[in-house]
């Protein structure tokens, strides 16, 4: 992926952007840094929906004097625009200017003039706070003027919609930076989407399909559905993709759904709250779930609703078992499953916690347990560090099908991408690695073929590759074993009751037993040759699930020699005795 991206019509995105950006230089001083965004995000929606509908604006006008009188008007006004959404105010940013006098009063007229369902988008931006701060400081005018100029320009036929997407995408990041916002609330870039969409799109049949659905349960600015969509009508021109969402931020759900009006969608798709506790999508069931949601976050604010939830049994989203408080990733993970279709799929990124975290019978284990004795869990794909903008960490992509093909039954493919990237010539935030295009074809070509085996991206360049390990599910099973000492008297000889010997607690210690052995075979074999006097406590087995990703591709790497590192210390010792004597004149 190059470092600069351009529109079709060779706009640089990331340039325009920028500019937007630098409406901040009339900000400065009434406005901190971090919150700029507070008036340049909404203004940018605002001109966003204004430039779109330019072009219809007399038709609109001309409609509305015809229909006013009608009780029902939405449906004539959009047409007459051309898209999902109107504005009926005589003014424009361009008029708005030739009356500095009565800016405020103009610009309350234009903004109220919206259809409702921009109304509902403004109001997440907390427009009436917006207008009062830039009046008090007398910057409402300039701001409008900063945006009626050509660098503030955002009509379709300069910049599309899938380009308009990335404009918002970075002046969120940029408001987000500003703020210093955790980790866990990064943003995902587009060659991380792309391949997520890639792989769940990889080896369907969308030839006769008619209409997909697609779930986004933390959208964000919904630009995971809108390359999802990219993707499905690349396959298929003539599918009605219909995407759903949800989003807890008010700023970043307002630009989601005025992304989605502009883009011709289903705005009332578009939902808000918190995705754990106010479930807004009850009884629905999509296709294809795509989703980055955020993780080392807890989930003490929504805790009442969510036990509450898990306390329906199958009749809930959260049955199986709860995370531990301080990471609520997983939660995410069953939500998503509670909506996944009967021949659905989703991609989902998560950090490293949801492989391994929490004991046999613990809530983690438990919902890994869930995923893996039903057979869903299809893919596990370890990406690169320093892959994101806002976090270096390591993150993996969990590949989820409710239905397998059958040669992938029973079967979990693990792929190590940790090393197929290319590095970028500028960093974004702490994002220093792409997954450029033929490191995306090489990560699908190692799901595709399914097998195990390192995949290169060419033979000149052995450096960029990833490995493909396929394991039966029961490999990530064990059984957690309690094995009993007894307890012996001064003496040294075993004290029983009842005649059975008396355990000491002090000496009890657990096992783990691979799915794949016997409990007894294991027993005779690893710990009675040690401890001849154990036994099993039966009753407290339990049945575990992890999957050490680690483990499996770990390579032993051999010490350095201690010549090489004498001869290495020798060579520093000559150094600096050459740059002492230099020094001193020696």
């Amino acid at each position: 992926m190059a470092d600069e991206r351009f529109s079709a019509v060779g706009t640089n995105i990331s340039e325009k952007a920028s500019l937007i950006w630098n409406t901040a230089d009339v900000l400065r001083g009434p406005f901190k840094p971090h919150e700029y965004g507070l008036v340049i995000l909404p203004f940018t929606v605002i001109k966003r929906f204004h430039d779109c509908l330019a072009p219809t604006r007399d038709k609109v006008l001309e409609t509305y004097e015809k229909v006013k009188g009608l009780q029902v008007i939405d449906g004539f006004l959009t047409r007459a625009s051309g898209y999902q959404f109107y504005n009926i105010s005589r003014f424009s940013f361009e008029s708005l200017l030739s009356d500095p006098e009565n800016i405020e009063a103009n610009f309350r007229d234009y903004i109220g003039g919206f259809s409702p369902n921009v109304q509902d988008v403004l109001s997440k931006f907390d427009m009436e706070n917006v207008i009062k701060r830039l009046v008090e400081c007398n910057c409402l005018y300039l701001v409008i003027k900063e945006y009626a100029s050509q660098k503030g320009y955002l009509g379709p036929d300069k910049i599309s919609a899938v380009d308009c997407g990335y404009i918002f995408e970075d002046l969120v990041r940029r408001f987000s930076e500003s703020f210093g916002e955790e980790a866990g609330a990064h943003f995902t870039s587009r060659d991380i989407i792309y391949l997520m969409t890639d792989i769940l799109l990889c080896g369907g049949d969308l030839s006769d399909l008619g209409s997909i659905s697609v779930y986004d349960m933390t959208m964000g600015t919904s630009q995971m559905l809108s390359c999802m969509e990219e993707r499905i009508h690349d396959l298929n021109e003539e599918c009605e993709v219909s995407c759903f969402g949800q989003e807890l931020n008010p700023s970043t759900f307002a630009i989601a759904k005025a992304d989605m009006m502009i883009r011709g969608g289903n705005p009332d798709n578009m939902k808000y709250g918190d995705t754990l506790s106010e479930d807004q999508f009850p009884g629905y069931t999509f296709q294809y779930i795509i989703s980055n949601p955020p993780f080392g976050i807890d989930w003490k604010r929504e805790q009442k609703a969510v036990e509450a939830e898990h306390a329906k049994g199958d009749l809930g989203r959260f049955a199986p078992g709860l995370p531990k408080i301080s990471d609520g990733q997983q939660l995410f993970v069953l939500n998503g499953l509670s909506k996944l279709a009967d021949q659905g799929r989703m991609a989902i990124i998560q950090n490293g916690s949801p492989l391994f975290s929490g004991d046999a019978g613990s809530g983690p284990s438990n919902i890994r347990q869930y995923i893996l004795e039903n057979d869903w869990l299809d893919c596990i794909i370890q990406l690169s560090t320093d892959a994101f903008m806002n976090t270096g960490i390591t993150t993996y992509i969990w590949v989820i099908s409710k239905d397998k093909p059958a040669e992938r039954a029973g079967q979990v493919q693990l792929i190590d991408a940790s090393h197929c990237y290319e590095p970028r010539r500028k960093s974004i935030g702490t994002k220093r690695n792409d997954i450029t295009d033929r490191c995306r074809d090489l990560i699908v070509k190692a799901y595709g073929e399914f097998r195990d085996g390192k995949v290169y991206a060419d033979e000149g360049n052995p450096d960029i590759y990833c490995e493909s390990k396929v394991f039966g599910t029961e490999e990530f099973g064990y059984n957690k074993i309690v094995v009993c000492r007894p307890e012996r008297d001064k003496q040294g000889n075993i004290v029983t009751k009842k005649g059975r010997p008396v355990e000491d607690k002090s000496l009890r210690d657990t096992e783990n037993v691979p799915l794949t052995e016997d409990i007894d075979r294991y027993f005779e074999r690893e710990v009675l040759p040690f401890a001849p006097d154990a036994w099993i406590d039966r009753k407290s087995t339990k049945v575990g699930y992890e999957i050490p990703m680690t483990r499996y591709f770990y390579k032993y790497q051999a010490p350095e020699a201690t010549e090489s590192i004498q001869a290495r210390l020798s060579e520093i010792e000559k150094d600096i005795t050459a740059s002492l004597n230099s020094l001193f004149g020696a």
